[in-house]
């Protein structure tokens, strides 16, 4: 119900504000927005198909939000991460060794990997560039590699949306399911993560 509501808002935008409003969707779905790019792709994909919208065009516009949307996700954890970690993070079993360990991870090579792969993930893609300004990513390797990912995935639902247009909601609704299926392994991760921080919180004190 919340993906056709955003669905049709979607189409609306793209409508009425053309490759600027795809630009303005990708942006908010590479934040912390429900705006899935599920929602948004493939009816730019329709916009292309119906001879409307140039495919060339429409690829760097929405790669152009993503990127957009992506960098300031960064620069919120780049100058808010530390400080949120330090106030907050006690009450999600965070502390001071986590923040190193995530500077450490984002500096290393599987850092740029995790963000690339991310590009892939529902819901890890809307937050994902937020650890990576906490973790101080250098920022060239995160934008081209966020770049990279965000145009294969955008550019893989836009010609999904060009190929499969008479038979979209049927393809909506199995991703829809394997959607749920990825997120229910991410809660059962979180869960675990938990568990293990309460144990381990147990054991030093």
């Amino acid at each position: 119900m919340i993906t056709e509501m955003v669905s049709n808002l979607a189409v609306q935008i793209l409508d009425t504000s053309g490759y600027a409003g795809a630009a303005f969707l990708m942006a908010l779905e590479s934040m912390i927005a429900p705006v899935p790019s599920e929602a948004v792709m493939p009816f730019v994909g329709f916009q292309v198909a119906d001879g409307k919208w140039n495919l060339s065009l429409a690829i760097a516009a929405t790669s152009l939000g993503s990127i957009i949307g992506s960098l300031l996700s960064y620069l919120m954890g780049y100058y808010g991460g530390k400080p949120l970690v330090l106030k907050v993070g006690k009450y999600l079993l965070l502390n001071q060794r986590d923040l190193e360990r995530t500077e450490k991870f984002f500096h290393q090579r599987k850092g740029v990997l995790t963000i690339f792969i991310s590009r892939f993930i529902p819901v890890v893609r809307h937050f994902i560039s937020i650890p990576a300004g906490t973790g101080k990513m250098p920022l060239l390797p995160f934008l081209l590699v966020t770049l990279l990912g965000a145009t294969m995935w955008n550019t893989f639902l836009l010609v999904c949306g060009m190929k499969l247009r008479e038979h979209w909601q049927i393809v909506q609704k199995y991703s829809h399911q394997a959607d749920v299926v990825v997120i229910l392994i991410l809660l059962a991760g979180v869960i675990w993560f938990l568990r293990q921080r309460l144990k381990q919180s147990k054991r030093d004190g």
